[in-house]
């Protein structure tokens, strides 16, 4: 046997010893992402050992890697060949891996033009709580004929087994790209300017809305990316500057090197709006609704994203009721994604299932995990 089979079949056998004893295991690649999530319980199972590409098609645009494969390494080979993965999933680290970018689930700020994670995945291998190596998909879009397991896998938080091998479908760079920095609109201004060019034949690609209140006025901003062709990016700049002239603000083009920074930043919550305010229990809010949905009356200023679809908030655990009130209200849900250093323990950083929700979630994983040793207490289905 080769050192991959080696790993995956001590793997196996530890996966199996743990469910005999019933040993909690907790799924490990880079832990740029331990902070996600209810809890973080049990041995860990280190996925870094697990890496490497298997295989690389770019002129059929999809990729295979191992699980424990490092993001950036994927990243570099994929710009290499003018490819990249559409959806910019954040690293939160040096140490972040594909397997976690698939069980994290998130994506950056292209995430509203360009689909999510699980819109990427094309198939995946994956060891199920018995030890048992189970196969899913494969390397091309229509592969699958009943549920798509594969995709499934995305957001789960490691709950429904250890992802060892996954098939991913990138894209080509787009040629063209422009960012506009736009200020003097409110929320509900920028909001609307979204809304009207969602409905229009713009290759709006990414969006943020945030206040800046270091400035003295306070001064709000919006950021839009185009990404497309170079003769649509080109075209459309001139009508979107005069869209927001029109609504009251003044837009100019960016540098591409400082817009690029930007973005990262953004992508990456390094922007000054993610800094930990000085408060103790300033948790940081992620909530996400209809991109329709109107300025939200907020105890805070918001960093707004995906065209009005997610909006980040910094407030205090004791704000949770109200939020996840409002965020329903809109249509949507608000997950506690980074904790306050003083909070309550018990706090659900997830917004609670449904009666209906739980089941699903609860019979899904007896199928692939039926000892519940895998991240048990990081998904809303153990409380």
């Amino acid at each position: 046997m080769n050192a991959d089979t080696d790993t995956m079949t001590l793997m196996a056998g530890r996966v199996r010893d743990a469910a005999r004893a019933g040993t909690p295991l907790r799924i490990r690649g880079g832990g740029s992402k331990d902070f996600y999530g209810q809890a973080l319980t049990g041995e860990v199972l280190d996925m870094g050992a697990y890496s490497g590409v298997i295989s690389y098609e770019p002129s059929e645009l999809v990729v295979t890697v191992r699980g424990g494969t490092p993001l950036a390494e994927l990243e570099a080979l994929l710009a290499g060949q003018g490819q990249c993965l559409p959806f910019e999933p954040p690293h939160y680290g040096p140490n972040a891996t594909v397997g976690g970018m698939v069980a994290s689930g998130l994506s950056g700020p292209a995430r509203a033009s360009s689909g999510a994670v699980r819109d990427y995945l094309l198939g995946a291998v994956l060891l199920n709580g018995k030890g048992e190596c189970l196969t899913f998909g494969g390397q091309v879009m229509k592969n699958v004929a009943g549920y798509d397991v594969s995709r499934l896998m995305a957001g789960t938080l490691g709950t429904l087994g250890v992802l060892l091998e996954l098939s991913l479908k990138v894209l080509p760079v787009a040629p063209g790209e422009a960012t506009l920095m736009c200020s003097g609109l409110s929320q509900q201004k920028a909001l609307d300017l979204l809304n009207r060019w969602g409905g229009q034949p713009l290759p709006l690609n990414a969006s943020c809305w945030v206040r800046d209140e270091s400035a003295a006025p306070v001064q709000d901003f919006l950021f839009v990316r185009l990404r497309g062709a170079l003769a649509a990016v080109e075209a459309a700049c001139p009508r979107m500057i005069a869209d927001v002239q029109a609504a009251g603000g003044q837009a100019v083009p960016m540098e591409q090197p400082q817009a690029g920074d930007d973005w990262n930043a953004c992508r990456e919550q390094t922007l000054p709006f993610f800094a930990q305010p000085p408060s103790l229990d300033a948790c940081l809010w992620r909530l996400s609704v209809p991109q329709t949905a109107p300025a939200m009356d907020l105890p805070y200023a918001p960093l707004v994203e995906w065209h009005g679809g997610l909006r980040w908030l910094w407030a205090p655990a004791s704000a949770a009721a109200q939020l996840r009130q409002l965020a329903a209200q809109a249509g949507g849900h608000a997950t506690l994604f980074r904790r306050a250093a003083l909070m309550p323990a018990n706090l659900p950083v997830f917004t609670p299932l449904s009666p209906v929700q739980s089941r699903i979630q609860r019979e899904l994983r007896k199928q692939f995990d039926p000892a519940g040793i895998f991240n048990p207490g990081r998904m809303p289905i153990d409380g």
